[in-house]
């Protein structure tokens, strides 16, 4: 399986969806991690460093192409200025992020049309138990 880190396009978002420690996690359990060049740089790690914990290091479409895509940012529609990466995403995949589907039907339509399997992190439970889930 494979497991895509894009990089964020909002303006002013600093962080990444996953930093070189979880790729080492991810790879030693035999997942193979795709980060788009630069999704790491304005959280303060540089793509050799996603490159020593095993991940591949390439393009958006690289990584908008996996089975399993991380987000901290909603994907972009192609309005406001941002591009398409709802798009982007490959038919079938699924995606994990912070994706405001209670205010953004249109996220959500365009995922259905997409096929794509979505778990929102804002969703997630923030109880004593889903502590260890906690965005």
């Amino acid at each position: 399986m494979k497991v895509g880190v894009p990089r964020e396009v909002v303006s002013g978002e600093r962080r990444v969806a996953l930093v070189p420690d979880g790729v080492a996690k991810l790879v030693d359990r035999g997942l193979e991690v795709v980060v788009e060049a630069g999704a790491g740089v304005a959280a303060g790690f540089a793509d050799a460093a996603y490159q020593h914990a095993g991940a591949r290091v390439a393009d958006a479409a690289a990584a908008w192409g996996a089975d399993v895509v991380l987000k901290v940012a909603p994907p972009g529609l192609g309005t406001d200025g941002l591009p398409d990466e709802a798009g982007r995403l490959r038919e079938g995949a699924a995606l994990i992020g912070f994706l405001l589907p209670l205010t953004s039907p249109q996220l959500v339509r365009r995922l259905a049309e997409r096929k794509a399997t979505s778990f929102s992190m804002e969703l997630v439970p923030r109880i004593t138990v889903a502590q260890r889930m906690d965005a």
